[in-house]
């Protein structure tokens, strides 16, 4: 750097550290020396001198003294070279939607979101390939379980994050997912309210319904309307839940009495009862539909993800027509 510059914090970077603004803008700069440009006042915040946990603000101007590091290039990647690039194409070819805020991807069944026992590779860590020039790494604000595909929703700045999560966390949002379940359901669309509480399992954690005032138990809303059904069978499910609990879903299809079909850890089939010949055994939940206020200005986004390729095949076999949902 040649000299003296003044740089402006940016909208996203609302409430940021200034040792963390830093840290996105200046990676090559130790902490130490950071330090000593703050005690001797030649990093200065709107003219004033600061701390490295001073919060910064949107306008605010940065005294950027000479620093002997270089700003961080631009570019999507962030040198995790051949697994980085793989991951980045995997994003775009996931992508259906974006703007200056927001990414919407469609998950496809089987990728995790988060990290955890036995999980290989999830989004959050693929997020890393997609890290923007002040190296702001995309932020999720929600989540799918592994095994359900469909809509998700991705922030990339720290701004968008806490006003997309605040919009989930008001319910200012409306998912709406499609499952294929067992049998048909005795009334074409109702309201599910029950309590659900975590269990831990030879087989994992899993949800159960419980009694109000159980330790730990969290309130769950969900609704539900039938699309179509296939001989008694089977039923085409839209289910809109109105909490966000782990498996809600899957828990309140199954205390409706019709659980969702593939389902590996709620789905306990009759011993009379045949899987339908054709149909993968795989979870039947897709995260179809979701529309969410735009963090980046007015209005709102609508975006809706096609089905996976083993929910197709069943629509298909099943003589189920997409378009019905929407004429219904």
């Amino acid at each position: 750097m040649a000299g003296v510059e003044q740089k402006t914090v940016d909208a996203g970077e609302a409430g940021m550290r200034l040792d963390r603004w830093f840290k996105a803008h200046y990676p090559g700069l130790g902490f130490g020396h950071l330090q000593k440009l703050l005690r001797s006042g030649q990093i200065r915040v709107d003219g004033g001198r600061a701390k490295a946990d001073t919060r910064v603000q949107p306008g605010q101007a940065i005294r950027i003294p000479p620093l002997g590091v270089d700003e961080k290039a631009a570019g999507p990647l962030t040198g995790r070279t051949i697994r980085g690039q793989e991951d980045a194409d995997v994003l775009a070819q996931m992508l259906l939607f974006e703007n200056e805020k927001v990414y919407v991807f469609n998950k496809p069944a089987g990728l995790a979101v988060q990290g955890g026992s036995g999980v290989v590779r999830h989004v959050d860590d693929m997020l890393e390939a997609w890290r923007n020039k002040k190296g702001e790494k995309p932020r999720l604000v929600h989540r799918l379980d592994r095994d359900t595909s469909g809509v998700l929703v991705v922030a990339k700045t720290r701004g968008a994050a806490q006003a997309l999560t605040k919009a989930f966390r008001e319910r200012d949002t409306k998912k709406t997912y499609w499952a294929l379940v067992k049998g048909v359901p005795r009334h074409r669309e109702d309201k599910i309210s029950t309590w659900l509480v975590r269990e831990a399992t030879p087989d994992g954690d899993r949800m159960r319904i419980c009694e109000h005032g159980e330790p730990d138990a969290d309130h769950a809303v969900s609704y539900y309307r039938v699309i179509e059904t296939a001989g008694g069978t089977l039923t085409w499910l839209e289910m809109e839940p109105y909490t966000g609990r782990t498996h809600q879903l899957r828990v309140h299809a199954v205390h409706l009495g019709n659980p969702i079909i593939g389902d590996p850890k709620y789905f306990d089939a009759d011993h009379n009862w045949e899987f339908p010949g054709g149909l993968q055994k795989r979870l039947h939940l897709h995260a179809r539909r979701i529309r969410i206020p735009n963090p980046g200005g007015g209005g709102v986004i609508d975006v809706t993800a096609p089905l996976p390729p083993h929910m197709v095949q069943s629509w298909n076999l099943l003589g189920f027509s997409e378009t019905l949902a929407e004429m219904e």
